[in-house]
């Protein structure tokens, strides 16, 4: 005949304990009302004899609580751990006492006893879930044996039979245990996936900013272009026609400043130049840029590239995509952490396909994990050990997710494997990690069959 508290107190807070005090105070106002609707049904329609003093006093202290919150807290205060957790305390030990007034196991809403171990699960820690199941579960042990039973208008006494009685204490105990794992478990990994998803997203518009930036470098180097050409141009002429040694100076002074000022804004355009036509690139040239930042940590990078059997020798461009880079950039940097000095990156394609290949001469992927690897958060004792000069690196697998995130995104199929042993080649022995990568030869590269079409006139991005 009860309404629990907690029922609505929902996923608002994250794992580490956070909820805003105006979800529960809401909630709890309609727990109050369902409660009092509960409690005149019975009495008044049902005409159940039930002891209305005490429940209405149960009741009222929900109001006051919630009384109190409104007026004392502000209401968009968002409560820690410990906070919650009494609040959970207080409405199960609230629905206990409902319960106990009203049949205790014998009232069909003794199921909602479940639900403020469900709701702990899902924004608190391990050990307050524990605790609050252990004492959901005394609870409905003791609402087994003692509690005022339910009466009929007539003394008649309403109870279920003791084998429903003992079964369905089995049920709740089963449930309150099924229904916490379940609930935490599906929450960490909710909670998990969503955090791997925003540092794959900050990484990818991390890529996206670098490559607007080179674009508004290459803008700017171009517009001042023109005024620095003049002054050079004018500063000459002053030159030729100063006669004053003081002045000449100053002329040539300004001239010599205007053709550093050329020569450094030459090298900004061509490390940032980003008009339309060079938004595509040699797969060489790209993977190699994918890999520049690891090229000087210790171990030696080998890039093979080459047809598969049949294909044509050109190198295709492909659209230099920040995805692409990112996600390529992401598998070279676990390459390098673990591999013990030697690094392979094979590329090769065909007229079907653009396939990428990384393997490391490191121990390879637990095996274990081989296949959770892409998986965010992923913690093992296993034997890849940290880079030394990596020293925060903590072997989480949010590197290889956002790297297959991403790499998917571009229309890709990644896979992950370990390498049977050395080769024949001795002097070759790749026997560790392999990460491949293949993409539909459509979705990167920009043209099949090896021609370009004109380029037309080069139009900067729109910022």
């Amino acid at each position: 005949m009860m309404v629990d508290t907690s029922l609505g107190l929902t996923v608002a807070g994250a794992r580490d304990g956070v909820v805003r005090l105006r979800t529960l105070i809401i909630l709890r106002w309609f727990a109050v009302f369902g409660q009092i609707f509960a409690v005149a049904v019975a009495s008044f329609f049902l005409d159940l004899k039930i002891e209305l003093g005490l429940c209405f006093m149960a009741i009222g202290a929900s109001v006051i609580t919630n009384l109190v919150a409104h007026f004392v807290y502000p209401e968009n205060r968002r409560m820690p751990e410990r906070e919650v957790l009494i609040t959970l305390l207080f409405d199960i030990s609230q629905l206990a006492f409902l319960l106990y007034l009203t049949g205790g196991l014998n009232n069909p809403f003794a199921l909602l006893m479940l639900a403020p171990v469900t709701v702990s699960a899902m924004t608190l820690r391990a050990g307050s879930t524990f605790f609050l199941g252990g004492l959901a579960v005394l609870l409905v042990t003791l609402l087994a044996y003692y509690y005022v039973p339910l009466r009929s208008d007539l003394g008649f006494v309403l109870r279920m039979p003791q084998l429903f009685v003992v079964g369905f204490w089995v049920a709740m105990v089963i449930g309150i245990g099924f229904l916490g794992i379940y609930a935490a478990r599906v929450t960490a990994e909710t909670t998990s996936m969503s955090q791997a998803l925003l540092a794959t997203q900050m990484a990818l518009s991390r890529e996206q900013k670098l490559t607007d930036l080179g674009g508004v470098i290459a803008a700017a180097a171009h517009e001042l272009g023109t005024p620095l050409a003049t002054i050079k141009l004018v500063s000459a002429e002053l030159l030729d026609e100063l006669e004053d040694q003081d002045l000449r100076e100053d002329a040539a002074l300004i001239r010599d400043q205007a053709d550093r000022c050329r020569d450094i804004l030459h090298s900004m355009g061509r490390a940032g130049k980003d008009d339309r036509h060079l938004h595509t690139a040699p797969l060489s040239s790209v993977i190699k840029d994918a890999a520049e930042p690891h090229m000087n940590r210790g171990k030696t990078l080998h890039f093979q590239f080459g047809p598969k059997q049949g294909a044509d020798d050109k190198t295709p461009n492909i659209y230099r995509r920040p995805e692409i880079i990112h996600g390529v950039r992401n598998l070279i940097q676990n390459a390098v952490d673990f591999a013990v000095s030697q690094v392979w990156i094979e590329v090769k394609w065909s007229d079907h396909e653009v396939a990428v290949r990384v393997l490391d001469d490191g121990p390879g992927y637990p095996y274990g994990l081989l296949g959770r690897i892409g998986d965010p958060f992923i913690k093992h004792g296993g034997k890849r050990e940290k880079d030394a000069s990596r020293p925060e690196y903590e072997g989480m697998g949010l590197g290889l997710f956002i790297a297959k995130t991403l790499l998917e995104r571009s229309g890709a199929k990644i896979s992950f494997a370990n390498g049977s042993g050395r080769q024949k080649n001795p002097s070759a022995p790749r026997y560790g990690a392999i990460a491949e990568v293949i993409w539909p030869i459509d979705t990167i590269v920009e043209s099949r069959n090896g021609t370009s079409k004109p380029l037309g006139e080069n139009k900067p991005n729109e910022f």
